[in-house]
């Protein structure tokens, strides 16, 4: 994984771990130890779910880039209903406190689409590789110094 594209999952997966225990501690607090589990898994969930589909871009952008955009469109919406059948299908459980749940999934995601949004503001990618325009200069100059008969 290039560097850049591991700086930017770093920035938004640190930012979105820490939220979560922030959410466990809170959760802990408020709903005792099945609400600090329910945060814990809705935490694990997005981080999950957040990474697994920004490596799947970064692998997308690599092989196929012509699909970037529609891939990234995909891969949010996918994402977001994702997010959204875990919350319907964990709404009744005794396993762990489902509000602290839903509550740390929803928090979580926004924090990582907003540190993702702050890594690619910040990144310094370029978006024209200036090496093939001085390459592509060069070549269209020895093409013009044959003769021109």
């Amino acid at each position: 994984m290039p560097s850049n594209d591991a700086r930017t999952l770093l920035q938004a997966l640190v930012p979105t771990a820490i939220a979560g225990v922030i959410a466990a501690v809170i959760s802990g607090v408020l709903a005792g130890g099945k609400g600090a589990l329910g945060a814990v898994i809705g935490a694990f969930v997005v981080i999950a779910f957040m990474g697994i589909g920004q490596l799947a871009l970064q692998w997308t952008a690599k092989k196929l880039p012509q699909l970037f955009q529609a891939m990234g469109m995909m891969v949010y919406v996918a994402q977001l209903l994702l997010l959204l059948i875990f919350v319907g299908v964990f709404k009744d459980t005794t396993l762990f406190n489902p509000k602290a749940f839903a509550v740390t999934l929803v928090a979580a995601t926004i924090v990582w689409m907003g540190f993702q949004a702050r890594a690619y503001l910040k990144a310094k990618i370029l978006y024209v590789d200036p090496d093939a325009a001085k390459d592509s200069a060069k070549s269209e100059s020895s093409e013009k110094t044959g003769s021109s008969s």
